[in-house]
């Protein structure tokens, strides 16, 4: 079995929201600028495979038909706002949005059928965008109709981890009232930061309340607060029986990134993973589908990227 999908392909460079918005195709070029010169690729555990767009009928396992339409109308427009600031829209946004999509679905579709063990769509992990809504550079929410697709797929129970700086709250919110859906989510305190979401008491409603773990950490938090973190939550994680783990590795965590206020080292941010990964061998057969996040200096992403493609495909 291929231990690492990686998607690879130039397609995803098209989710650029211009020089002027934090969140450019830079970071990605740049990380496989490095891959590239790293050596990895020889790696036989690796398999690169090409962006893949996602049809319409999938995006709408997590959003509504008026908002994809929405969306739609705006991409052939070329301008204006897809959210209430964040997040403009540009010509052939859909189709950007789209293959970010299309591709998580790809390499899903990998891990459930046992043709991978692990897969990673750097550019992914789209988790602010709700179902109605576009939100902090999210247009639509990848991981979001990940966890739909994977449900309807017949997998039984999916644990989301997510650890960008920024909470998860188009993934919390979306399955909020769904027991199947376990969610560990570590990020900056909302007191403090966008989206202002994901205190410790928003633990699930109805059947799903306890399914949902929020861990929200004081802004100068670094690597200790990180792991400790996750550590805590170790037990809740092995005890979701889980069949499949979505882990959200957005790197805006890290102590050089200009939006954030946390302090997370490289070798912290490397070690969050290796925990998720030891979880998954644990748990559900080594099923990890990776996503890329945030992350906003560009030399620093890159390298958390490279630190997690070595991490799950090290001989």
């Amino acid at each position: 079995m291929i231990e690492l999908f990686l998607v690879y392909g130039e397609e995803l460079l098209k989710y650029d929201f211009g020089p002027q918005h934090p969140l450019t195709s830079a970071r990605l070029a740049l990380f496989w600028r490095i891959l590239k010169g790293s050596g990895m690729l020889e790696r036989e555990s690796i398999f690169l495979t090409e962006p893949e767009m996602a049809i319409e009928e999938d995006v709408l396992f997590f959003h509504s038909k008026d908002y994809v339409d929405f969306v739609k109308k705006a991409s052939e427009r070329g301008y204006g706002l897809l959210d209430y600031g964040d997040t403009p829209a540009f010509k052939g946004v859909y189709e950007a949005a789209g293959y970010v999509a299309g591709s998580t679905l790809k390499v899903l579709d990998a891990i459930a059928s046992n043709s991978a063990e692990h897969a990673f769509n750097p550019m992914g992990g789209l988790h602010h965008a709700r179902r109605d809504s576009a939100g902090g550079f999210c247009v639509f929410n990848d991981p979001g109709i990940a966890v739909a697709k994977a449900l309807e797929k017949g997998i039984g129970k999916i644990l989301y981890v997510d650890i960008d700086a920024h909470h998860g709250d188009g993934v919390l919110y979306g399955f909020y009232e769904d027991p199947r859906v376990f969610i560990v989510d570590v990020h900056e305190d909302g007191r403090f930061l966008y989206p202002g979401t994901g205190f410790r008491y928003e633990e699930g409603a109805g059947e799903a309340k306890g399914t949902k773990v929020n861990i929200p950490l004081l802004p100068g938090s670094g690597d200790e607060e990180l792991l400790s973190a996750l550590e805590g939550a170790r037990s809740f994680m092995e005890h979701s029986e889980a069949e499949l783990i979505l882990l959200q590795c957005g790197a805006d965590g890290l102590e050089t990134d200009p939006l954030t206020h946390l302090k997370y080292s490289l070798d912290g941010h490397r070690r969050a993973i290796e925990l998720i990964h030891g979880v998954a061998h644990d748990i559900c057969g080594g099923k990890l589908l990776a996503l890329g996040g945030g992350g906003y200096d560009e030399e620093a992403t890159a390298r958390a990227w490279l630190g997690l493609v070595d991490e799950l495909s090290k001989p």
